[in-house]
């Protein structure tokens, strides 16, 4: 036990040392939000991927696969297209126009610019869908760190919620965007190393004499008799959530030059397949490893029972430094998204004037109590990850991803428009939820619910922008001028 406190405290160390040197590098409001816009294509990339797996990665993802087999290969492969469109279709374009248009710092600043609304409802309600769901998504980290943390150290469920919390507070709050980018590109890479080696290593301890028959007969295909066509669709739909992720999104807006944009999406698919393909390899391997075997521990934990289990007590403990990045980059993202949510836009919204220090100063609180509220929903140790992280995801790309594509790729998008996609898509979301858990056995309702809010966000935009007032001159003008920007730096980087 000596040795994994050792290591972790190496790695803790690491971690505040980042925090403090980011901390030192931010003046401004500006560098605290958005790191000055000066991320290379490599820390871009690794932040990118690491805040967007999070601690489903190495816990949620292997857990479900270890449990129900090759048919959970849908949900990497959702993943893997929707992260590809969005570096493809949305990164681009999203750094051109932030950058252009009232220099904007986060995602409801950038709906604000892009729209040359006078109408605050619009930032208002983008922050609010932020807080909401955000909450909800840091409250799925903290739950991830608290099971680490109880598993490794045996402490009650409610203690190691308070730890991972706390420790998540200061270096966020402390360093801002460079320390939470600096530390995924830390983070990402640990990752990285922690899912090549677990499955390889767990394949070359599996006992010849174990019969694997005793697996399921379904568990090696990828249509089997628990896989349902809606099954797949829901597992397929996780893609359509990469649109509307603030923590994501902002990381294109941070890359210091746009023509490293190409360089930063072959960087993090890369990763993002190794690392899923790894995931899915422990979930696989794991289950073979413990074929005919009892287990009393949770499905979730495997990742770390074979950390335990397989390797020497100093690597197992880097193992496990790796599930604490997974869980950390993310939580530390949504958590600064909705600092800059409450510093930036409802501020603005309520015609608070800030001076830059009290901006920064503010946003440090606002980690703080973003964190706290989080701390509530992730009191009850009976939560699955994988489901808190599926809600959440939802409800941020139902509310923001037709919004973010429609704005980019359609002149004609309106503030009406945006403001009532988000209303619906959030609308939708919860209502889905409550639905489904009021009538479980229902065929309709379990459809992962991004599908159809996703459907009836995009249908409301279109209609009301339609309908409605058409965008002013001035507006449809910088609609324009960042299109011609962006086709000619696609032609650019063609010849």
């Amino acid at each position: 036990m000596s040795t994994y406190y050792i290591v972790l405290a190496i790695y803790f160390c690491i971690i505040f040392a980042i925090g403090i040197v980011a901390a030192r590098k931010t003046e401004g409001n500006s560098d605290y939000v958005l790191g000055g816009r000066s991320l290379s294509p490599g820390v871009t990339a690794l932040g990118a991927g690491a805040s967007d797996m999070s601690g489903w990665l190495l816990l949620g993802l292997p857990g479900a696969v270890f449990v129900s087999g090759l048919d959970q290969i849908w949900l990497p492969i959702g993943l893997t297209i929707g992260a590809y469109l969005n570096w493809h279709f949305v990164a681009r374009k999203l750094r051109i126009y932030t950058e252009n248009v009232g220099d904007a710092l986060t995602i409801p600043s950038y709906f604000y610019a892009r729209f040359g609304s006078d109408n605050r409802t619009l930032r208002l309600m983008t922050a609010l869908v932020i807080l909401i769901f955000f909450t909800l998504y840091a409250a799925a980290g903290f739950v991830s760190g608290a099971f680490l943390i109880q598993t490794l150290f045996h402490i009650p469920y409610t203690q190691a919620v308070w730890i991972g919390a706390i420790f998540l507070m200061v270096y966020t709050a402390i360093g801002g965007f460079l320390a939470v980018n600096w530390v995924d590109f830390f983070q990402g890479s640990l990752m990285f190393f922690a899912l090549l080696i677990t499955p390889i290593v767990t394949w070359y301890n599996l006992d010849p004499a174990i019969d694997q028959s005793v697996l399921p007969t379904h568990y090696f295909s990828v249509m089997s008799n628990n896989t349902s066509t809606i099954g797949v669709l829901s597992l397929l739909a996780w893609g359509l959530g990469y649109f509307g992720q603030p923590h994501i999104l902002v990381r294109f807006m941070a890359i210091g030059d746009v023509k490293g944009m190409s360089v930063a999406r072959k960087i993090c698919m890369s990763w993002m397949v190794v690392s899923l393909v790894g995931a899915f390899a422990v979930g696989i391997t794991g289950a073979m490893y413990y074929s005919g075997a009892h287990h009393s521990f949770d499905n979730e934990m495997i990742f770390l029972e074979l950390a335990k289990g397989l390797f020497p007590t100093w690597i197992a403990a880097v193992l496990i430094a790796a599930v604490l990045s997974a869980v950390m980059s993310s939580v530390a993202a949504q958590l600064l998204a909705s600092s800059s949510a409450l510093t930036e836009d409802i501020a603005h919204f309520f015609d608070i004037k800030l001076t830059e220090k009290s901006q920064v100063h503010l946003g440090r609180l606002a980690v703080v109590a973003v964190s706290l509220v989080a701390m509530i929903f992730a009191s009850n140790p009976q939560s699955t990850i994988l489901s808190i992280v599926g809600h959440a995801w939802a409800g941020m790309g139902a509310a923001f991803g037709p919004v973010v594509l429609f704005s980019l790729f359609w002149r004609r998008c309106s503030a009406h428009g945006a403001i009532a996609c988000m209303v619906v898509g959030a609308a939708v979301v919860l209502g889905w939820i409550a639905a489904h858990s009021a009538w479980s056995n229902s065929t309709i309702f379990s459809i992962y619910e991004i599908i159809p809010a996703f459907l009836l966000a995009s249908i409301a935009l279109f209609v009301v922008s339609l309908k409605g007032k058409k965008p002013n001159e001035k507006t449809l003008r910088h609609f324009d001028e960042v299109n011609e920007h962006y086709q000619k730096l696609r032609l650019q980087q063609q010849q």
